[in-house]
């Protein structure tokens, strides 16, 4: 009873794999790329103030 829907992301594979030449990205790559956008950004408020 395998099922082949089943399988383990690879995030760290994912986290550099942007899909150059498809019609979208990794849902992965994107959120990476997202949060050091947020990093990189200077007016950028932290959701958990410390």
């Amino acid at each position: 009873m395998s099922n082949a829907n089943t399988s383990i992301p690879n995030h760290e594979a994912d986290i550099e794999n942007s899909n150059a030449g498809t019609s979208g990205t990794n849902d992965t790559y994107q959120q990476a790329q997202d949060n050091r956008a947020d990093q990189l950004n200077p007016n950028h408020e932290p959701t958990n103030p410390k």
